[in-house]
């Protein structure tokens, strides 16, 4: 368990830490020679049953607030400490106000100096912190009265304490390794050490991690959890990191270390955001403030998404706007302070890490945000889902969630993972009621249309869709008799299309031609001097029968029987099995006729999505679309 003091300047916070675990954590020279905390100091506990608490002795000076931002989010238990012969103090509220709006609930509140301070003061004391700490969880944290010089009163404080670290449950966050940057520093013989609080997961020595958002990977050579060389550090434990082949000023407080395989950099996020009470004024829209987050603190701009501006106490969701990448994933917790750093406003929680630069105030999106926003996971990707599909990737780098993560989530939704994008299954059911009504009413506006090919189906109904996925859902309609495959179209299995009596003709004279030469039939042009016939006539009939199926154009004025464009297809599948990939040299090969002929087939068969190129080569997409070709109905 870590352990974090919180509380005015000169209120014995160093010195209550000392006793409690023995070790001065005012280290730097400075410090000992004014006498007060400047940076983060940190000193380790050993109990009884080998557990070891964690204490990390913030500044106290209003100076130093954001020195004491980067050691309190990182602490599971507040220790609040108020002198008693000073009482409540502006840092006293202010570390307060920070605590809660970090959602830090579990602590306890030592009134110091009682040695110095009469019963009366004492008493003024107790009434402040009871005023300061009303309607708060802080209400009902244990008060005890010490003397760090005396020794009054520790005793109790540290059962407490030790009661409180064997009843504080070991983190179990789920997802890749983060690990906060508070410290970094360089030994001799060993080169680069970085400290700070693991927030998930887990690490051990040899690790490939980096160092984010700059994008540095590294090595763990050796690592110290809650003070002691360890093979391992967990989500929970402050740890100390040596890196393999980083210099020093290549990484500082406010990075994270992380596992390698997250991706989660982003200048902006949107978020719910609370305004603290004591803020001054309203928070406008568009504000610019000091956002800090982890371990960092930089400058930001706040716009309010469902409201003009936000009044002190209250809450709203908003979008944050940084001025440098972050390394930020959902459920962060943030604190926002006035431009000029010398007043805390409030403080959030991290909802989307990839917000839409457009629409961002629109009903549905405000919806979203505000179901986003709930702390279950469960709850908040189920009504996600229910919104939209959810790309796998996304999932993951935003929630900082592992495979199994996102699969035992969506297991226990219902969901379904098709081509990487989880979708709820009243989403896909409504996906594939859009496709049938798209079909439906292609066939009633175009009736001699034999379908839709797939890839025009997709922009119709899904433009975002990835292929793979629109492939997958066809694939189930087909199956399921409620759609029907003729060659590259896809179409309704009660619809036929039909050619008019005189175009009727005109086919019966002009598919022997066709047919005479399958794999390298003649040209429009090429038929119409063959049969006396103008060219657009002979034009309009092959669009025609192209649009019933029973041919399909490969390049301009270039019609192929759907027959033998799916004996093509067959071969090329063949090819495919053979060598990984489908050649211009080796298609000729097979089917004869010269490399321009054999190219201008590929690429026909690129454009219909059952291949796609990679070079020079073309990968099968799919089986044979035109293995069950339809003939026309006369």
């Amino acid at each position: 368990m870590l352990i974090g003091t919180a509380g005015h300047i000169d209120h014995g916070k160093t010195r209550l830490v000392q006793r409690l675990t023995g070790r001065n954590t005012d280290r730097l020279p400075e410090e000992q020679r004014r006498g007060i905390s400047i940076e983060l100091g940190y000193a380790y506990r050993a109990l009884a049953t080998g557990e070891v608490i964690g204490l990390v002795d913030v500044p106290g000076h209003e100076r130093f607030v954001r020195t004491m931002l980067a050691g309190a989010g990182g602490i599971d238990f507040a220790l609040l400490v108020v002198a008693a012969d000073d009482g409540v103090m502006p840092q006293t509220v202010e570390h307060f106000e920070i605590l809660r709006l970090l959602g830090i609930d579990r602590g306890a509140v030592a009134i110091t100096k009682i040695d110095l301070a009469g019963a009366d003061l004492i008493a003024a004391t107790r009434a402040g912190l009871a005023r300061l700490v009303a309607a708060s969880p802080a209400a009902d944290w244990p008060v005890f009265e010490v003397s760090s010089a005396s020794g009054a009163g520790l005793g109790a404080l540290e059962e407490h304490l030790i009661a409180a670290a064997h009843a504080h449950a070991a983190r179990q966050e789920p997802g890749g390794f983060r690990l906060a940057v508070d410290r970094v520093f360089t030994l001799a013989g060993m080169g680069t050490v970085v400290t700070g609080r693991v927030h998930s997961g887990r690490v051990s020595v040899g690790d490939e991690v980096q160092i984010a958002p700059r994008g540095l990977r590294t090595r763990v050579r050796s690592l110290h959890a809650q003070d002691r060389a360890a093979p391992a550090g967990h989500a929970g434990e402050r740890c100390a990191l040596n890196l393999v082949g980083v210099a020093r000023d290549q990484v500082k407080r406010g990075d994270w270390v992380q596992t390698g395989e997250l991706a989660n950099t982003s200048e902006r996020f949107d978020a719910r955001l609370e305004l603290s009470p004591h803020a001054p004024r309203p928070l406008a829209h568009g504000s610019p403030v000091h956002l800090h987050i982890g371990t960092r603190d930089l400058l930001a701009r706040v716009a309010v998404l469902d409201a003009g501006s936000i009044e002190p106490g209250g809450s709203a969701l908003v979008a944050v706007q940084a001025v440098l990448p972050l390394a930020v994933c959902r459920g962060d917790r943030f604190i926002l302070r006035d431009a000029a750093g010398c007043r805390t406003l409030g403080g959030g929680v991290v909802i989307d890490t990839a917000p839409p630069t457009r629409g961002r105030r629109k009903p549905e999106r405000l919806a979203l945000l505000k179901a986003l926003s709930q702390p279950d996971r469960e709850a908040a990707l189920a009504a996600w889902l229910a919104h939209e599909p959810v790309a796998i990737e996304r999932l993951a780098h935003a929630w900082n969630l592992g495979a199994a993560d996102i699969d035992a989530l969506l297991a226990t939704l219902g969901a379904r993972r098709v081509a990487a994008i989880a979708f709820s299954n009243g989403h896909w059911q409504r996906l594939q009621e859009r496709t049938l009504d798209a079909v439906t009413a292609l066939h009633e506006r175009e009736p001699e249309m034999p379908g839709l090919e797939q890839n025009r189906l997709r922009r119709i109904v899904a433009p975002s869709l990835p292929t793979a996925a629109m492939t997958v859902m066809t694939d189930e309609l087909l199956a399921a008799g409620r759609l029907e495959r003729r060659g590259a179209f896809l179409a309704s299995p009660q619809h036929r299309a039909e050619l008019a009596h005189a175009q009727r003709l005109l086919w019966e004279r002009t598919e022997p031609l066709l047919a005479a030469t399958p794999w390298a039939p003649p040209r429009v042009r090429d038929i119409a001097r063959a049969l006396g016939e103008p060219e657009s006539a002979v034009r309009t009939l092959l669009q025609q029968v192209t649009r019933i199926g029973a041919t399909s154009r490969v390049a301009h004025d270039h019609f192929f029987l759907t027959r033998a464009v799916a004996e093509m297809a067959e071969i090329a599948s063949a090819i495919a099995s053979e060598t990984g990939a489908v050649r211009a040299a080796d298609f000729r090969d097979r089917i004869g006729g010269g490399r321009k002929l054999a190219i201008q087939v590929l690429e026909f068969f690129d454009r219909v999505a059952f291949t796609r190129r990679v070079g020079d080569d073309h990968r099968l997409r799919r089986s044979n679309p035109w293995a069950e070709t339809q003939g026309v109905d006369r």
